[in-house]
């Protein structure tokens, strides 16, 4: 068995953290050591980095300063867990990775692809998700399922062409790069998106068997 990277994006109300453990449980019932991460986050800095990005505030934060603490905690959060998980052969599931950045900094706040591809490449070297699945669904789909968890986060805030602009991005790079991404229709039911995970396994434990 060889470590395997599998992050899973999509926007608010996508469901990726019950989805995530939904496939934590199916792969660690083939006795995979599976770690489960987000971002931004995944450390004790990390999630102080976390708290300073989501918590709301009267400051207004400048696009770049929000793309650079993206890349702050994610270089801690490789540091800390990922690097050291996929080197024991784990298979690391996050919550979000650079997909997003690309998504909500690119697509959301606008800044050049060729300004986060720089930080990426700074950051992260050679390491890219073995694969990554897309969970997508309206917006106003997500945002409703959003809004019924309770107090919005400073991302959760944003109106809809924010969240178009990110729904847009994922899309775009899903489509640019099917050997990695695969989508997930995120508007079904629960049941509905967990059948669609099942059809993944098969793939998903090959790769870790390869």
């Amino acid at each position: 068995m060889s470590g395997l990277f599998i992050t899973l994006e999509g926007p608010e109300g996508a469901g990726k953290s019950t989805n995530r453990e939904y496939l934590a449980e199916r792969l660690r019932e083939h006795g995979l050591d599976v770690v489960l991460t987000r971002e931004p986050g995944g450390t004790p800095m990390a999630e102080q980095i976390r708290e300073l990005l989501l918590t709301p505030s009267d400051e207004q934060m400048a696009a770049d300063t929000e793309l650079l603490l993206m890349f702050a905690a994610r270089a801690q959060h490789l540091a800390g867990v990922i690097r050291p998980a996929l080197a024991r052969g784990a298979v690391v599931l996050c919550d979000r990775f650079t997909d997003a950045t690309y998504a909500y900094q690119g697509g959301g706040r606008g800044l050049s692809v060729e300004r986060i591809a720089i930080l990426e490449d700074f950051v992260q070297g050679d390491l890219r998700p073995d694969l990554t699945l897309v969970f997508d669904l309206p917006i106003e789909v997500g945002l409703a399922r959003a809004a019924a968890r309770g107090r919005l986060d400073r991302f959760e805030q944003e109106g809809k062409a924010f969240f178009e602009a990110v729904r847009h991005a994922y899309l775009e790079r899903a489509q640019r790069a099917p050997q990695r991404y695969s989508i997930v229709d995120a508007g079904q039911s629960l049941d509905a998106v967990q059948r669609a995970i099942d059809g993944l396994l098969p793939g998903i434990l090959d790769r870790c068997r390869g």
